[in-house]
């Protein structure tokens, strides 16, 4: 495995805690607080925190928690990247994401607040197509059934 590999295991690992990863997609409406604002300093921080959420947190023990499987899922997704739901609900979080962005941009509360919204639940559509994605590849670990994926 190359020293990115190493890296990238290391920071889905720690990213699959759960308390990295809900409290991340708690963090969401923070992004836009920044920019509502125009606040560099808010921003610097937001970002530092998005930054090292992913790894303040320790290694999960297990993987039973949701969100565990989400996070191990999507680092199994991102290596294999198939052309599936999983892409279209992803690029759909991104779209609501920027509308966010652009509405927070112009104070518009109402229309940020919707946007925020769906952002947030496409991107809990996203990890639970996640897990599932994790659950079948740990089924099928050993054997070939990637045509099931």
């Amino acid at each position: 495995m190359s020293r990115f590999g190493e890296i990238k295991r290391e920071v889905f690992a720690r990213h699959s805690s759960p308390w990295s990863a809900w409290t991340r997609w708690a963090s969401t409406p923070l992004v836009y607080v920044a920019v509502w604002n125009r606040s560099w300093r808010q921003a610097a921080v937001v970002a530092a925190w998005m930054g090292v959420n992913p790894i303040v947190f320790p290694v999960p023990r297990h993987d039973r928690a949701w969100c565990t499987r989400a996070v191990l899922g999507e680092e199994l997704w991102i290596t294999e990247r198939p052309r599936d739901k999983a892409m279209a609900v992803n690029a759909a979080a991104c779209v609501a994401g920027a509308i966010a962005l652009a509405a927070a941009r112009k104070r518009r509360p109402a229309p940020t607040a919707v946007a925020i919204a769906a952002q947030m639940a496409l991107t809990l559509g996203y990890w639970r197509l996640m897990a599932e994605y994790y659950e079948r590849s740990q089924r099928c670990a050993g054997s070939d059934c990637k045509a099931t994926r």
